[in-house]
């Protein structure tokens, strides 16, 4: 039982606990901090023993980059949001990461990710509805945002499930490697 080797591996389980917290929280990383920890695990240890976690926390990356999509993508359209607030959702995500959002002058790419889908969403539905009356128009474009926040909400908690369940498995499978 080495004491450094004790010690990185419980900074990496740290990490992978920040990685869970940054699965359910937008903005921070998540399920990729968790893999990165494993991998350096894995080089550590030269991969030894670690080949379980190491596809779990692969399976689940991509997956929760398919869920992250999908649950916006799910809650705008159970709204009832057109195809043009949802392309607004995808440009506002883009503009917002690249820091292009003119209502975002000041976060970077964290926060424009945050927002940028929301306004996106807004402004392609109130497009959308030109021929309606303002105050329909905004209620309708409201709703549609509504739902991208409701269904991003159901996705990092799907997301967070899926982040503890990888670190569950590195540490069941890695905890005895560890302390030897």
């Amino acid at each position: 039982m080495e004491i450094g080797t004790i010690a990185l591996y419980g900074f990496l389980v740290l990490v992978m606990i920040v990685g869970v917290a940054g699965a359910v929280i937008p903005a921070l990383p998540g399920s990729s901090l968790i893999l990165v920890a494993i991998i350096i695990w894995g080089a550590v240890k030269g991969f030894s023993g670690v080949t379980v976690a190491l596809g779990v926390a692969i399976a689940v990356f991509i997956l929760s980059l398919a869920v992250d999509f999908l649950s916006s993508y799910i809650g705008a359209k159970k709204a009832g949001a057109s195809n043009w607030g949802q392309w607004g959702a995808i440009i506002g995500l883009l503009l917002g990461f690249f820091g292009l959002l003119p209502a975002l002058p000041i976060g970077g790419p964290l926060v424009g990710m945050l927002f940028g889908p929301l306004i996106g969403a807004f402004t392609g539905e109130f497009l959308y509805h030109r021929r309606l009356e303002l105050k329909e128009r905004t209620q309708i474009a409201f709703k549609a945002t509504l739902g991208i926040i409701v269904g991003t909400i159901v996705g990092n908690i799907i997301q967070g499930i899926l982040a503890l369940a990888t670190v569950i498995v590195f540490l069941v499978t890695t905890w005895s490697q560890a302390m030897a």
